[in-house]
């Protein structure tokens, strides 16, 4: 691979989605606006919620919109780079648009990957910095820069987990030639990872800590984060969910390939 070619692609792909972006000024504000609403009314939830109690589990009310910062940023930072991709290999598939990244002498994963920057979700990114940095505040955290690195580190974890996951169940338009419904279905399950885990029990929290690690994706950084993590059990689990989906999407969308007989056939 050679990655000075690769970045300097990117970097390409960075221009024209910027001169998109503010082609569509107006809309491109109103989206960020949209957002902001967004996060505004899932910290009213908090707050509804900690009107009738004083905790849920263990998790106090500023540790939850600790919770519900982190959760967004983790998510806008995947909207940032992913989102708007996966739900257009679909259109790619169906309007035979990608027998031309096939043809191109580059990695095609790649391209559809990132060929689209949503620029606006990193704003909404740095109000939930401004949240979470309000909330540990409140909380009178001091964290040490192992437990910052270990908060990054741990962030890009659980965004390579959810795109792994949804490139995944967007590599089944190879045979439905849509499957925008399955994407934007597991998007929807994003609003679990801002509750904390031990607000469910049984097979639900079974399902999305093992399965589909919904749960772990923000839990886990800020239990580093807010000095929350009794065990590195689950830390190491989210790095090897993390791996794991990695290497099953990589392996389904070769497999996915093999299916595509493009637009001429």
């Amino acid at each position: 691979m050679n990655l000075p070619h690769y970045l300097s692609l990117y970097a390409a792909l960075w221009k024209n989605s910027v001169v998109r972006e503010m082609s569509f000024k107006g809309n491109f504000i109103l989206w960020i606006l949209v957002e902001i609403l967004w996060f505004g009314l899932q910290l009213c939830f908090v707050s509804v919620i900690f009107a009738q109690t004083e905790t849920v589990g263990t998790w106090t009310k500023w540790q939850m919109v600790l919770l519900v910062g982190a959760s967004n940023f983790i998510q806008q930072l995947y909207q940032a780079f992913f989102l708007t991709n996966c739900t257009n290999l679909s259109e790619l598939v169906r309007t035979g648009k990608m027998d031309f990244l096939l043809a191109l002498p580059v990695n095609t994963r790649f391209l559809v990957s990132l060929r689209v920057v949503d620029l606006g979700a990193f704003f909404n990114a740095l109000f939930a910095i401004c949240v979470m940095t309000f909330s540990a505040m409140k909380l009178h955290l001091h964290p040490t820069l192992g437990q910052f690195a270990g908060f990054a580190a741990l962030c890009v974890a659980g965004i390579l987990i959810h795109y792994s996951l949804m490139f995944l169940l967007a590599s089944f338009c190879f045979w439905t030639v849509r499957a925008q419904g399955i994407v934007w279905g597991y998007y929807q399950l994003f609003n679990i990872a801002r509750l904390p885990d031990e607000a469910f029990r049984g097979a639900f929290k079974a399902v999305f800590t093992f399965a589909l690690p919904v749960l772990l994706v923000s839990n886990v950084p800020v239990r580093v984060l807010a000095d929350k993590l009794y065990s590195p059990g689950m830390l190491l689990l989210l790095l090897v969910l993390g791996a794991f989906w990695a290497g099953i999407s990589e392996w389904f969308w070769r497999q996915s390939l093999r299916r595509y007989t493009s637009a001429s056939s």
